[in-house]
């Protein structure tokens, strides 16, 4: 048995096999199965126990029905090692089946996936021939999977979120028009907006010593990170602990709103900040800061619409739920939480706002959120 390990994630070896039809085994077609991951996600950010799910490929290489009833054996050892309560299914149709265990204890997740690696690897060790179970490749995937910031590449399992693959695939036509959206709006508004980057540049130089363009490393879609442009309105060297403390305040609901321009109830976020400049409290308050994020939407690292990019000491502090914001779109320069109140909306509710955009996003909506930004921007409502 070859057993390697990737990402937390071990991994056996495979068998392939001519199929019966699902229903006479009680497995679940994929869209179906795929459904019932996304389901198990949801239940897992409620009641935090864990789910681990495991996947027995059994690629293209044998087809012949001494090895369909080698299937028939497989399926039938799995039924040895798993729970009327765990779900069955083909995670790829004819070719890689799943079982999910679901609610594993929540004190020690890795010893149940320990165990459960033991526990399927004997069973179908006993009950196939030596041929048969060095032809099988099984995998274990744990969720919620631990995200790691300090590699280059996304810190998200892909394999636990196939609904998102099937559904942006269904979504093809869409998301081109929205790259095209993307390529040619942020294009126009670089040419349109030049004369004001130069304006803007030689006011920053000339109030506060420092460059011009404040880059930090933001979260994008799926946990990768990529480098964020904006105007700089602080001064250089400042301590970020100060907002730090803050955005985990507003994660956990207990950060207090901070009074805005004498009006209205405050904003969710730190207006009295000494580490911004003159300059940049302008900046700030007419979100002309944000103008060079328009690189990033040419780069494709962001959308013209979408959720907020986030900071990575900020996803440290998300719950599991949370996370979704940042999985199931790509970040934007506006969205639905900038029209609707921006720094107003309490944490959870702009989460809600961008998981609902994430759901029911259109090029039709896209552009009816761009025709609100303007007006969002010009009344500053929830901006300081």
């Amino acid at each position: 048995m070859n057993v390697r390990r990737s990402g937390g994630v071990a991994s056996i070896g495979v068998l392939s096999a001519e199929v019966m039809p699902v229903e006479e085994r009680g497995v679940l077609n994929e869209g179906a199965f795929h459904r019932m991951i996304s389901l198990e996600r949801k239940r897992t950010e409620r009641s935090r126990k864990p789910f681990l799910l495991m996947l027995l490929d059994m690629g293209n290489r044998l087809q012949s029905d001494r090895n369909g009833k080698a299937l028939d054996k497989i399926l039938s050892a799995l039924s040895l090692s798993t729970r009327e309560t765990d779900v069955t299914g083909w995670y790829k149709t004819n070719s890689v089946v799943g079982v999910m265990f679901t609610e594993l204890g929540v004190d020690d997740p890795n010893s149940a996936l320990s165990t459960m690696m033991t526990r399927v690897s004997e069973t179908l060790r006993n009950n196939l021939s030596a041929e048969q179970f060095n032809q099988i490749s099984i995998s274990f995937h744990l969720f919620p999977e631990e995200w790691n910031h300090d590699i280059p590449q996304r810190p998200s399992n892909p394999t636990l979120y196939p609904d998102l693959a099937r559904r942006d695939n269904a979504k093809k036509f869409s998301c081109a028009i929205k790259r095209i959206m993307d390529i040619v709006g942020s294009a126009l508004a670089l040419l349109l907006f030049a004369p004001l980057f130069l304006a803007i540049a030689i006011a920053i130089k000339l109030t506060s010593t420092g460059p011009v363009f404040f880059r930090q490393k933001r979260v994008g879609q799926y946990g990768a990170q990529f480098v964020f442009l904006k105007f700089r309105s602080m001064y250089v060297n400042n301590d970020s602990g100060v907002h730090k403390e803050y955005v985990q305040q507003l994660i956990a609901g207990s950060a207090e709103r901070h009074p805005a321009n004498g009006n209205g109830n405050g904003v969710y976020k730190l207006t009295q900040d000494p580490r911004i400049t003159g300059v940049g409290a302008f900046l700030r308050r007419t979100s002309l800061d944000e103008l060079p994020q328009f690189m990033n939407v040419l780069n494709g690292e962001m959308s013209l619409v979408g959720p907020r990019p986030a900071i990575a000491y900020e996803v440290e502090a998300y719950d599991i739920w949370h996370r979704r914001r940042v999985l199931e779109a790509k970040p934007g320069i506006t969205g639905l939480w900038q029209v609707n109140g921006r720094s107003r909306v309490k944490f959870d509710d702009m989460v809600r706002l961008d998981l609902r955009y994430a759901k029911t996003w259109s090029p039709w909506m896209d552009l009816k959120i761009l025709l609100r930004t303007p007006a969002a921007v010009v009344f500053g409502d929830g901006a300081y």
